[in-house]
């Protein structure tokens, strides 16, 4: 470690760090820490308070770890976000689910080439509320007689989010199932109250994947989805969305589950 030992000041000014406050000292109004020849350091100090702000963003704006270099908590400034704990998970990280089994009352009538949307937080619904039939869900739909499936199948974004992963598994309750097709969508929502209150439009896909083949109830399918769009602003809503292609052979138990921070 470098020392002042044995130099005058002239040789060691400008590596001493101190507070331009006409010799105060620490007072309760923030100061920056500054190096001798006035160059500013991304710190500031106060007998109350401590402040970090660099000149530049950066990634790793506040870099804190072990005596052996693991990182433990991360202020990244470029991204806005702030990570926490040897994984260096962002630490307002959160989790929504949506779901429905394959033995419940939903199934009933389920037709071949259309989306449903699935149940959100384990809520039970009397039928799936169809998001239509086409390569997409719908990018607007209308409650007619299904408020209450609806209002069962939509997550109500409160704050502003950005989606880090979702996955989602499924089941068949029969020998033969078929091939299957899942999306995430995001929606403006009617909030009005009145005889539009819950009808979705300006509806944009926020996570897909591949079909998968499902051969029945031999085993269960996993699948991580290909984020399309990550940001959710608030007032939004959010629905996961089944489809079944050509055939119904088979009722499904869907097991998704959506990973998110707030932003």
């Amino acid at each position: 470690m470098a020392s002042f030992t044995g130099n005058s000041i002239k040789n060691v000014y400008k590596d001493i760090l101190h507070t331009s406050n006409s010799n105060t000292g620490i007072s309760t109004g923030i100061k920056t820490i500054t190096c001798g020849d006035g160059d500013s350091t991304a710190l500031a100090l106060s007998t109350n308070s401590l402040r970090v702000q660099p000149a530049s963003n950066t990634t790793a704006t506040c870099n804190m770890r072990t005596a052996g270099g693991d990182v433990l908590f991360l202020v990244d400034s470029t991204n806005d976000l702030v990570k926490a704990g040897r994984g260096q998970h962002t630490v307002n990280t959160q989790y929504a689910y949506f779901g429905v089994g394959s033995q419940l009352s939903e199934w009933a009538g389920a037709s071949a080439d259309t989306h449903y949307a699935v149940p959100f937080n384990g809520i039970t619904t009397l039928a799936l509320f169809s998001l239509g039939t086409g390569t997409n869900p719908d990018a607007s739909t209308t409650s007619t007689t299904q408020g209450d499936d609806n209002a069962a199948s939509i997550w109500y974004v409160m704050d502003n989010i950005t989606i880090d992963r979702v996955v989602w598994w499924s089941g068949a309750d029969a020998a033969t199932g078929e091939i299957t097709l899942a999306h995430l969508m995001e929606y403006d929502i009617d909030t009005s109250n009145g005889t539009t209150g819950g009808d979705l439009s300006n509806g944009t896909v926020l996570a897909d994947g591949g079909s998968v083949t499902n051969a029945g109830y031999e085993q269960s399918y996993y699948q991580q989805m290909t984020i399309q769009s990550a940001n959710v602003n608030a007032g939004k809503a959010i629905a996961f969305a089944f489809k079944a292609l050509s055939t119904v052979n088979s009722d499904y138990t869907i097991n998704a589950t959506v990973k998110y921070h707030l932003r």
